[in-house]
């Protein structure tokens, strides 16, 4: 099959101001210059905005959430060139079993039309190490495209395993392979099964830093092969879903607590059957989340006051300790949060 590709023009001139960093609950509208077939069920969107100025700097690891005609809210790892800083990019697999994100993206045409975009943000930031080894399961592979332009300006050694159902439905092999400082193994369950992990990761030192994003089942792999054989600071993960329930773990208690939301001057009482976040709408219905199980990231707010209950899977404890908080799943050891809001 041919792969289509859809673009309307758009001129970019002159010197103008930087957009604002998008803060808080502030989303800005972006220009969908593009939608292009990067593999098998996986197409890119090239987002810009409508007068051609620069968008905010980003990072490898970054995503931005995108909010869709719908409504809905889903996020998206930025997978484009970390120089172009006018295009955000993009990838989407079309998944008939999602919450109906990535099949509105396909069934769409969005070419030509307006969407309303938050960020970027960055939980799956790239650390300082002397070496990195690279686990993509499909789609997975999205936020560890810029990840290697990154590495390799650093000069550090990176190595990338790439596994999939099959070659055709696999993105960005040409981008990966056009890197000529680390190596990759690309794995097809068609032509030889499922990625050894035991083997991939029973000779990693300790000064390596693994970055894993893929299928749930593939993580849950990773998470135990990395636990028997490296220290717990080298696993980096991104999810697309809520982390699977321990079944040995005990309840959660839930007790009631008050939410002060400094810039509304309004205080209310969260009770122990109803989520901070629910609340929180009550008095501030626009603000975004999506999820709600604590693995997006995009109800991430600020506290000032109190002892947070962190029940996300998304900040790491440098983010817990700068008053970093997720409203869907977090609540409060203290009888009252403070958050700015």
């Amino acid at each position: 099959m041919e792969p289509p590709s859809l673009s309307i023009g758009h001129a970019l001139v002159g010197v103008v101001p930087v957009l604002s960093v998008l803060s808080d609950q502030s989303p800005v509208e972006l220009l969908v210059r593009s939608v292009n077939w990067a593999a098998d069920g996986v197409v890119t969107l090239d987002l810009v905005d409508p007068e051609g100025r620069r968008l905010p700097a980003w990072e490898a690891g970054a995503h931005i959430d995108l909010v869709l005609p719908s409504g809905l809210i889903r996020q998206y790892s930025l997978c484009g060139d970390l120089n172009d800083h006018r295009t955000y990019r993009i990838g989407v697999l079309r998944d008939a079993n999602s919450r109906g994100g990535s099949i509105e993206i396909h069934d769409t045409a969005l070419v030509g039309r307006r969407v309303a975009v938050r960020g970027p943000r960055n939980h799956f930031a790239l650390v300082d190490a002397p070496r990195f080894l690279f686990l993509a399961g499909g789609i997975g592979v999205t936020p560890m495209i810029p990840m290697l332009q990154e590495v390799e300006r650093r000069g550090t050694p990176w190595h990338m395993v790439y596994g999939g159902r099959s070659r055709q439905t696999m993105a960005f092999l040409d981008d990966i392979a056009r890197r000529t400082d680390g190596t990759y193994d690309v794995i097809t369950e068609e032509e030889v099964g499922y990625p050894d992990f035991d083997k991939i990761l029973a000779g990693i030192d300790s000064s390596t830093a693994v970055y894993c994003c893929g299928p749930t089942a593939m993580i849950e792999v990773v998470e135990k092969k990395c636990a028997q054989y490296l220290e717990p600071h080298q696993l980096h993960i991104e999810r697309f879903t809520a982390a699977p329930a321990d079944e040995n773990a005990e309840p959660e208690d839930n007790d009631s607590f008050e939410v002060e939301l400094a810039r509304s001057g309004v205080t209310l009482t969260v009770p122990p059957d109803r989520s901070l976040l629910r609340t929180v709408l009550e008095v501030v219905p626009t603000f975004l989340y999506s999820c709600e199980e604590g693995y997006c990231g995009t109800c991430e707010a600020n506290f000032l006051e109190g002892e947070p209950d962190h029940r996300d899977t998304v900040l790491t404890d440098e983010e817990k300790a700068e008053g970093k908080i997720m409203l869907c799943v977090s609540r409060s050891k203290s009888r009252r949060l403070v958050l700015d809001l």
